[in-house]
């Protein structure tokens, strides 16, 4: 039997409906909408495009959205005094900070700069710390395994007591998820192993997993043969392997493949995210989530 798809780009348009019901209800309530900030230094192509793609998610959902671009050649002390002013102004839910930054720059100590509580990519160290404590205490998990979490909820998978392996130990991904999903609550209270490029027997323990998240970053790592019966794989890998011409545009494209070999992996999941419209739409998804949250803490609805 060929798996359930997954489909992050159907789970993006429920989560954006909700949200944009909360956004109407808090402005006639309230008078208030949730401010984002994205601060652009330099013009990178790729976090140009990324930028644009959050620009347009938050103006159709009735946000206060602000495009702040600085030029590639900016001082870190200016940069920092950028990033107090939106810490104090209280229009402001969200502070975000394209990376990658010019190399004169120390990433680090701008990401640190940000007021935790503006923090809605969810990086901050105070941030992760909460995260490790869990429960009440996590105000915004990080945006890619938030998603991931919401999918796999959303699709009815059932987590509590369920084997969990994760294939990557990323501060962005890998360990976050890992986390969140043996924290007490709903989409959670799994048995969760990392493995990684030092595990031995890889296989092994990917063929235990009821739910197998694939973070690595190497196209069709997983094969079909590693993967249990009927279990969930969630595939976060997105792998430029390539170009070919849309017949849609008659432009050139990249060829993108996932983490698990996928056209093999269908046939023996239960569920299974696809590359590209599986994870990559619920990031911005939950950044807009979390600074929606940002405004309801500020005003006491949350």
């Amino acid at each position: 039997m060929t798996a359930k798809l997954i489909k992050g780009t159907e789970i993006r348009e429920q989560i954006l409906e909700e949200i944009a019901e909360e956004v109407k209800q808090i402005k006639e309530k309230h008078n208030k909408v949730p401010g984002l900030v994205t601060i652009l230094v330099g013009e990178n192509p790729a976090s140009v495009s990324y930028v644009t793609l959050k620009i347009k998610t938050a103006d159709r959902l009735g946000y206060k959205e602000i495009q702040d671009n600085q030029p590639e050649d900016i001082s870190e002390a200016d940069l920092l005094a950028l990033i107090d002013k939106y810490n104090k102004d209280n229009e402001i839910h969200g502070i975000l900070v394209q990376l990658p930054l010019p190399k004169h720059i120390n990433e680090k100590k701008i990401l640190n700069a940000i007021d935790p509580d503006k923090d809605v990519d969810g990086f901050h160290p105070v941030n992760v710390g909460r995260l490790m404590i869990g429960g009440s205490e996590v105000k915004y998990a990080p945006c890619t395994p938030a998603g991931i979490q919401e999918m796999i909820v959303r699709a009815g998978v059932e987590t509590s007591g369920a084997e969990v392996v994760v294939v990557g130990r990323s501060n962005i991904v890998g360990k976050p998820i890992a986390m969140m999903m043996c924290q007490k609550g709903e989409g959670a209270n799994s048995t969760v192993t990392i493995v990684h490029t030092r595990t031995q027997d890889l296989a092994a323990h990917c063929k235990r997993a009821d739910i197998l998240i694939v973070a690595a970053g190497v196209p069709g790592l997983v094969k079909p043969e590693w993967i249990k019966p009927g279990a969930c794989v969630i595939d976060v890998g997105v792998n430029r392997v390539g170009e070919k011409v849309s017949e849609k545009t008659g432009k050139t494209v990249a060829i993108l493949r996932g983490d698990v070999d996928f056209d093999a992996a269908k046939e023996i999941a239960g569920a299974i995210t696809p590359v590209p419209g599986g994870v990559g739409p619920m990031t911005i998804t939950m950044l807009m989530k979390n600074t929606l949250n940002s405004l309801k803490y500020q005003l006491g609805l949350k």
